[in-house]
């Protein structure tokens, strides 16, 4: 990118960080960010390369979201801007979460074949569907080093045993019918990343 071009992403930050702080000013909060302004900012400090302040602005995010679990191509994002800052503790997680959410995204983004389970998928983010919607590619030569990791971690063990077991999981929450049964899977597969 030109310096031209990485100035007008920047002033597109400053400007989705004014808005949210002026509707924060307004409501008291930011409990009406209709838009989805506070999942912006992620890709664009990934356009241009400036992976610490995307840290910081994930940090912020964490403190003044804590319960918003984000979607799957900002989960992708995080992760992203996570291995980039070297925080290799935090970068297992993050990916895994963003498998949990969408199952199909990870592959896509390796170009692996999209291995559809006659599973429970409770929206529309849990679907293939939402590739039509992702931008970024293994051959980002950006994104080479994060693909090489991306795909020896998903080869890994402590991958596949979480993978497995949640794909096992949401497939037998496609079939049961609500009750005790049904809320037991549920806890199980909601708590499987709690001790990453």
């Amino acid at each position: 990118m030109t310096p031209k071009q990485i100035e007008r992403v920047r002033n597109k930050i400053a400007r989705i960080r004014k808005e949210l702080a002026a509707d924060k000013k307004y409501w008291g909060g930011y409990h009406h960010d209709g838009r989805g302004l506070r999942y912006l900012p992620p890709e664009l400090f990934i356009k241009i390369s400036d992976y610490k302040a995307g840290l910081r602005y994930l940090r912020w995010f964490d403190r003044t979201f804590s319960d918003d679990i984000g979607y799957p191509i900002f989960l992708f994002e995080w992760t992203i801007i996570l291995f980039k800052t070297g925080n290799m503790r935090k970068v297992e997680k993050k990916a895994l979460q963003t498998f949990v959410s969408n199952t199909y995204l990870l592959d896509y983004f390796l170009e692996k074949e999209l291995l559809e389970f006659d599973k429970w998928e409770g929206s529309n983010w849990d679907r293939t569907m939402l590739t039509e919607f992702f931008d970024y590619s293994k051959s980002d030569p950006e994104l080479i080093d994060f693909t090489e990791w991306l795909d020896c971690f998903m080869k890994s063990e402590k991958f596949n045993k979480i993978a497995n077991e949640f794909i096992e999981i949401e497939k037998r929450l496609k079939h049961e019918e609500p009750g005790p049964v049904r809320s037991r899977l549920v806890n199980r597969s909601s708590g499987l990343l709690d001790n990453i």
